[in-house]
Order: structure tokens, then C-alpha cells, then sequence
């Protein structure tokens, strides 16, 4: 071995010596992934019942609220609950309340309002509030750390660590500065062992390490598969004269075809400030189908596009949403830990709200921490937790509601509607549904129909005013990650997008992704010649829609270095 050959073998081994060298490590009571609604409100809770206890927040957002993203219209019962006194303080982000609602069923050139006599009363959304779901989650961190939680920002829970009996002991964050080589770059940096009692999983839907606890102690056994949509975002400013402050509508119906599920949300925060959505649901059958094209093309719709004209894009986003709900739900305690908010699927799909059953299960699964910590049962499976929810509110929210997302899903638009809202009222008047409990069918992933199959979907192109390109709507998200860093995008065979995913459907990847990260490129474009499939990382959002809905099950979204990804001011 000469002296230039002898030197690499050296740095390589010290590489090796650097990626695998003891982590450093830090004891606490209770560790909590994720600093949105539901482990924040847990944080909170476990220090309001014992200010002893040691809590520790780890966030992959470069600060709180970076990477959280929803609608939001929010009912306050689990705020009321948490922190009664909120309304007497100057500082709460509940600005709003929402002082006009409306249900509108779009056709492509007008719209009928519904009757909100018609809705069942759980539809209701006066007494609720029109929020930033990031600034709630900041006034709540400020709220956890005056009781004396520790935050991390930007550390990414990476793995999680198992003890001898197979009980989770806690999480490591990812290791720092590690290239796309996969070798360490300078100023490499261990990842922390952070070990708890317990460890609370606040990931949010489809979550990288509740998938995987998921799978472990098989908490999905005899439930219902998972189901999901994805949600995409705007936040505008418009013209002061056209703003109505409290303003809440709901639609369903275009852009969407009567098979596939989905609506918009129109929110008047305070401002000048309009919060504009639009879901889809990822069952849909026509993989030409672009989530982000249905958006922008709902923008367009008469009724929509005037609110926008004149005004000023502040930022986009996009996020998946759970929405099997109650049959959905899997086993949401294991030994050493539990899921809690929509990494366990609490989200209320009529209603477009899971933030309050969020933090209603932070606090449930934070009351039953305290009682089995001192009681000595550390790393044991919180079983009441288990069996308490369906009996709580969250339950009561969820039960009434079941059988609308399944009847959507096999009767259409026009029928199922009509059907979910009839069973609303039948479990909201009598506690009974003629339905039962309604399967889901498959799952989303297995939905897709093959290209020959279908009629190819042709979109207008943006036009710059109320519709947009992708790549300008992820620049306004301020979506960045560390260039030079391994991909958190993994493909488990690397020929499938071309040998099956292509030639079958077309490659729905570069559809369904909301921020233009997979792309399929030839060596002649004009010819179509040796498609392959390039991933642009750096674009990622983080919305999770990949790992959900590639028909091949190829794909898996990781953690990237911490503070990467999007990060949105008040999304």
C-alpha cells in the first residue's frame, strides 16, 4: 500500500470510527416527538399535574411551527380545557371567530349555497375560530417553557432506541454533516440519545417513526387501512374591501369529477388575511390527476377568483391529512410510548378539523404518563389510554361521523354526500346508523387505475394573476435543505418508477408531489427515449404524499438534517 493509498484508508476508518462512536445521552421523564398541537399540549400537561417531571420537546422544523401547516378553523373545547384562562390574556393567537358559515356546491361555472339547516349540527363552526395553526403551536411552546419544557428546534428524531424487552427507551436525532457519499463532511456531529420513561409520538400523518412503530408491535392489526388526503395551502392578502373578517366557506364538487373526494376551504382571518385550501383525496382512481393543478384551477372558478384578484400570494404549502378516522385508528399504546394526534389518525373528515382532538389526546396520554410513572410502571403500555379514548370526546367527535368517508368513497360525490349527511343526522339524533361501521376497502396506494384506462387530464396553464407554477409556490414556502446531505427520499428499487410505475401509469410521482420533486427526463424529450426518474430533494415539503400513494409501495420519506424543509411564517 503506497503512502497516498495507506492516508485514504485512514480517513475512512476514522470516518467509521466518527459515525459509529458512542452517542452522548440525555435522561428525562417523558420525551415527546414533534412540537405540534398534540405534543406540545402533552408537554404542558404532564408539568401542570407534576412541575417535577422532566419533558423534553424535539421539533425537526427550524423553529416551531416551520413545517405545521392546516386550514385552520379551530374549536376551542381543547384549549378550554388545557389553559381555561386564555380569554382573559392579550397575547392568544384566537382572533377570529368565525361569524358566517357556508357550504357551497360548485359547479364550473357557479355554485349553490346549502342550507345550513340542512347540515347536522356537529357541521356547526360559530363558537369555533379561524387560526394559524403555526402561531397556536408557538404560543403554546412559549406556554410549555414558562412550565419548564425543553425545546429543541431543528433536531430531527431519527431512530428510535428499544431496551431489553423490547419497550421503547426513547429517540436519537439524526446525525450532522454527513454528505451525499454518505462519508462525514467537516464539523460532523453525533446525533443525542434523548431516553425517557416514556416516549409521545406527535409526528403528524404518516409519520416516519410512528410508521414504523406501526409495523413493530402491529397496531394496525383488525383495524381499517389508513386513509389520507393531502392538503395544499395559500395564504393571501386581498384588497382591504373585500375582506370579510369571520367568513368560512366549505365547497365540494369542481374541478374535482363526481369520483373523486375532495373540497376547498376559504378562511377571512384578520388583516386582510384569507387562508385558501383545497383537498383531494388520495383514493383517487385517474393517475393524471395533479392534487396541486386542482388547486390552482379552483382558484379560477367565478366565484373564488375575484376574492384573489388584486391581492398578494404570501405562501404555499402542502401537508397529507388522515382521514380513516374512527375504524382507522390503530392501537395507539405500546410498551415504553404512545401516537398521539394524527400520527394515531384523530382527525374529524367531515368537519376538516383534528387540532382540537389533537391535543385533547396530548393531554389524555400525558394524564396517563404522570399516574404510570408514579406508580412505577415506567416503560409499560398505557393502557388506559388505549381504552379511555373511544369513550372521551374524542371518540364522541369521531364515532358520529365514520360512515361519511367510506360512503364518499364508493357511492361519489353526489350520493355519498347525500348519504354521509343523512348518517350524521341519524348518529347525531339517535346514537344509531343503519350503515354500522363502514370498511374503507383498500388501501390508497391501490387505487389507481391504469393509464390506458383512463381519460388524461389536460390543465390550463397558470396564469400568473390567481393560478401558479409549482416551483414559484415552493420558493414562497421557503423550503430549503442542506444540498450536500444523503437523500431523505429512498427508493427500495431503484428500476421500479421506470419498469413498472411509467409504463403503467404514467408516473404519478411527478403528478401527485404538490412541489415538482420527481420529474421523469429523456435522453430525447422529443421521442420520450430512456425515461428515468430524477428527485429533486431539495424541493420537498415534506407532505408525506409519496410515501403514501406510489402504487409500488417504492417509496419512503426519512428524515433529512434537522431545520430542513419548509418553513412557513404563519401557516
Amino acid at each position: 500500500m503506497n503512502e497516498i493509498e495507506g492516508r485514504m484508508e485512514n480517513e475512512r476508518m476514522e470516518q467509521d470510527d466518527a459515525r459509529t462512536a458512542p452517542r452522548e445521552s440525555m435522561e428525562f421523564d417523558v420525551v415527546i416527538v414533534g412540537a405540534g398541537p398534540a405534543g406540545l399540549s402533552a408537554a404542558i400537561r404532564i408539568k401542570q399535574i407534576d412541575p417535577e417531571l422532566s419533558v423534553v420537546v424535539v421539533e425537526k422544523g427550524s423553529e416551531v411551527g416551520a413545517h405545521i401547516l392546516s386550514g385552520a378553523v379551530m374549536d376551542p373545547v381543547a384549549v378550554d380545557k388545557l389553559l381555561p384562562e386564555w380569554r382573559s390574556e392579550d397575547d392568544h393567537p384566537f382572533k377570529t371567530p368565525v361569524t358566517d358559515d357556508q357550504f357551497i356546491w360548485m359547479t364550473e361555472q357557479s355554485g349553490v349555497r346549502l342550507p345550513n339547516l340542512l347540515m347536522p349540527k356537529l357541521m356547526s363552526n360559530h363558537g369555533n375560530y379561524i387560526v394559524s395553526l403555526g402561531n397556536v403551536c408557538r404560543w403554546l411552546a412559549a406556554k410549555a417553557e414558562a412550565l419548564g419544557v425543553e425545546i429543541y428546534p431543528g433536531f430531527a428524531a431519527s431512530e428510535v432506541l428499544y431496551g431489553e424487552h423490547n419497550q421503547v427507551t426513547g429517540i436519537a436525532t439524526g446525525d450532522m454533516g454527513i454528505g451525499k457519499n454518505g462519508e462525514t463532511k467537516d464539523g460532523f456531529t453525533r446525533g443525542m440519545e434523548l431516553l425517557g420513561k416514556f416516549t409521545l409520538f406527535s409526528e403528524g400523518a404518516r409519520g416516519h417513526l410512528s410508521k414504523q412503530l406501526i409495523d413493530k408491535y402491529r397496531l394496525s392489526y383488525d383495524r381499517e387501512p389508513q386513509k389520507f388526503g393531502i392538503g395544499l395551502k395559500e395564504l393571501w392578502e386581498i384588497d382591504p374591501a373585500k375582506h370579510r373578517p369571520g367568513l368560512v366557506q366549505h365547497s365540494f364538487g369542481w374541478p374535482l369529477d363526481m369520483e373523486t373526494g375532495g373540497g376547498s376551504f376559504l378562511y377571512h382571518l384578520e388583516d386582510n388575511l384569507v387562508a385558501v385550501g383545497f383537498v383531494v383525496h388520495l383514493n383517487y382512481k385517474n393517475p393524471t390527476l395533479s392534487p396541486f393543478d386542482e388547486f390552482q384551477r379552483f382558484k379560477t372558478h367565478p366565484l373564488v377568483r375575484s376574492t384573489f384578484e388584486g391581492g398578494k400570494r404570501i405562501s404555499y404549502g402542502a401537508r397529507a391529512i388522515t382521514e380513516g378516522g374512527w375504524q382507522s385508528v390503530p392501537r395507539v399504546a405500546f410498551p415504553g410510548g404512545a401516537l398521539l394526534g394524527c400520527a394515531a389518525g384523530f382527525v374529524n373528515v367531515p368537519r376538516i378539523k383534528g387540532s382540537h382532538n389533537a391535543m385533547l389526546s396530548g393531554m389524555q396520554a400525558a394524564e396517563h404518563c404522570v399516574i404510570a410513572i408514579h406508580s412505577g410502571r415506567a416503560g409499560g403500555v398505557l393502557g388506559d389510554y388505549e381504552k379511555g379514548w373511544r369513550d372521551s370526546e374524542i371518540g364522541r367527535d369521531l364515532k358520529p361521523v365514520r360512515n361519511v368517508k367510506p360512503l364518499w368513497s364508493k357511492y361519489g360525490t353526489v350520493l355519498g354526500v347525500a348519504l354521509g349527511g343523512m348518517d350524521m343526522w341519524l348518529n347525531s339524533l339517535f346514537n344509531w346508523s343503519p350503515f354500522g361501521t363502514l370498511s374503507h376497502g383498500g388501501p390508497d396506494h391501490a387505487s389507481l387505475k391504469p393509464l390506458a384506462d383512463v381519460t388524461p387530464i389536460v390543465y390550463p396553464k397558470p396564469d400568473g394573476v390567481v393560478s401558479f407554477d409549482k416551483l414559484s409556490s415552493v420558493f414562497i414556502s421557503a423550503t430549503n435543505h442542506e444540498e450536500d446531505q444523503p437523500a431523505h427520499l429512498k427508493l427500495t428499487d431503484a428500476g421500479q418508477p421506470v419498469q413498472r410505475n411509467y409504463l403503467l401509469y404514467g408516473e404519478p410521482a411527478r403528478l401527485y408531489c404538490p412541489a415538482g420533486v420527481y420529474e421523469v427526463v429523456y435522453t430525447d424529450a422529443d421521442a420520450k427515449t430512456d425515461p428515468r426518474l430524477v428527485i429533486n430533494a431539495q424541493n420537498c415539503v415534506h407532505c408525506k404524499t409519496c410515501d403514501i400513494k406510489d402504487p409500488a409501495q417504492n417509496i419512503t420519506w426519512v428524515t433529512p438534517e434537522g431545520g430542513g424543509g419548509p418553513n412557513y411564517p404563519n401557516m
